[in-house]
């Protein structure tokens, strides 16, 4: 399986509700590197890292968040593995 970077963003009731401390736990069990921040139109973004296997799966759980997030949209752009990131890190 090859290594992949996506770039999301996530769209609904997704800041205040530990959607980037949590997308970061979720990142660094699965082996996913890069960075989510809030927004100041509200939504998430991300660069996910990874195998192919992992991030999609970090792909999965950002539709529906931790719990008191109501996400609405997640999209997903694909871009060119980096593998500039040697972390995942919650920017500010």
């Amino acid at each position: 399986m090859s290594d992949q970077r996506i770039r999301l963003f996530i769209t609904g009731r997704v800041q205040g509700v530990f959607f980037r401390q949590t997308l970061k736990t979720k990142a660094i069990q699965n082996d996913v590197f890069g960075w989510v921040k809030n927004l100041k139109d509200g939504r998430v973004e991300a660069i996910l890292e990874g195998s192919e296997e992992n991030v999609s799966r970090l792909v999965e759980w950002a539709h529906a968040g931790p719990a008191n997030a109501i996400v609405e949209d997640v999209e997903i752009r694909n871009e060119k593995f980096i593998g500039e990131f040697s972390k995942f890190d919650v920017l500010y």
